[in-house]
């Protein structure tokens, strides 16, 4: 009997020495839920305001869920992975443009080299917005100026982003940019992969950045090509939405400031299709618990008077490290026939003004 023993465990230590040797391996999971309550005034042309619940992410903060795992693969290298899906807590509904996993999907390795994904990825334009845009993808900011800013995201495409020595450097290609036909900045029906056509709904965009302790400067720039049925004007594959990012930052221990510009060319447009958006940000941690910052922005449409300046203010209270309640103020002036609202995904009538306030809380886990 001692002998069959022996002899099986022998086989069963030969088996195993044939098998690779399981890599250390780990998976997170991630969220944060921002519910919010608001009301803006100039909600329609006669004027009439709205209070309602937020539902593009909820509040100042993008409601989301994710997974993140990575995988030691050995000398240095490193399979990973993302799943993150955005949601609105008002309705729990996906958002998107309906994906499961519409902020990013995406699987790839990493090394002392940066690393390489392939799935849907951020595109180098709204990873340059990170840092130096103060507010962010928030309900009121940059994104309600130009959505394609917090929706900078590509389907069916490979990314590459690397850090040397404080040099960022970045760039994402896209076979089929957008396959949701959603509508809107999250979903513009444009999925590519066209025997026919090499450059339908392709996207391509690059990223160079430099840090230093106290301050940072970049550049990034982002190119979709239209297809046949696709949204916002581009309807055909020679027809372009170009944006160039230049922006910067410096900071302290409790301070920050940052500003870019954004230069857009859009063939999609026949009456409008040059714009510059400029912003300046600040934010100061009052205390430990209290941050305030504040924002303001002008989008100008070349050789027109339709353009849009905006001013924000928000107050941020710590609860705990995971969760904080706040409240935002802002406005919007509408020159000429600009209609431009103060919330991402709201309403106002054209050529007017808009007032509003939001307060919410966000935990995140």
């Amino acid at each position: 009997m001692n002998k069959k023993l022996t002899a099986a465990a022998l086989f069963g230590c030969a088996i195993a020495a044939t098998l690779p040797a399981r890599a250390q391996s780990n998976v997170t999971m991630y969220g944060l839920i921002d519910g919010a309550v608001e009301h803006y005034t100039n909600a329609n042309a006669a004027g009439n305001g709205v209070t309602r619940s937020p539902s593009l992410g909820g509040g100042m903060f993008p409601s989301r869920i994710g997974f993140r795992g990575t995988e030691d693969l050995g000398g240095g290298l490193k399979a990973i992975f993302t799943l993150e899906n955005g949601f609105a807590p008002d309705s729990g509904t996906l958002n998107q443009g309906g994906r499961l996993f519409g902020r990013q999907a995406w699987v790839g390795l990493a090394g002392n080299w940066g690393q390489v994904t392939v799935g849907r990825n951020y595109n180098m334009l709204y990873v340059s917005s990170f840092d130096v845009d103060v507010f962010g993808p928030s309900q009121y900011g940059v994104g309600s100026l130009d959505p394609a800013v917090p929706n900078g995201r590509s389907d069916n495409s490979i990314a590459y982003k690397g850090t040397f020595n404080g040099v960022t450097v970045g760039a994402t290609y896209s076979l089929g940019r957008d396959t949701s036909s959603a509508g809107g900045a999250s979903g513009t029906s444009c999925a590519g992969e066209s025997a026919t056509d090499a450059q339908a709904c392709r996207e391509w965009s690059a990223l160079l950045r430099y840090d230093r302790p106290t301050w940072a400067v970049l550049a990034a720039y982002d190119r979709i090509h239209g297809g046949t049925g696709a949204a916002n004007g581009l309807t055909t594959s020679a027809k372009t939405d170009s944006r160039l990012h230049v922006a910067g930052l410096v900071k302290g221990t409790d301070w920050k400031i940052g500003g870019g510009v954004l230069l857009r060319d859009n063939d999609g447009s026949a009456t409008q299709p040059k714009s510059r958006l400029y912003y300046l940000g600040a934010a100061y941690n009052l205390t430990p618990l209290v941050t305030i910052d504040g924002h303001v922005a002008k989008l100008d449409y070349r050789a027109t008077g339709n353009d849009t300046k905006q001013a924000l203010i928000r107050a941020t209270y710590l609860l705990s490290t995971r969760t904080a309640v706040y409240v935002a103020g802002g406005r919007v002036n509408n020159d000429g026939t600009a209609a431009v609202a103060l919330s991402a995904g709201g309403s106002v009538g054209a050529g007017l003004s808009q007032t509003g306030i939001i307060t919410g809380i966000k935990h995140s886990f």
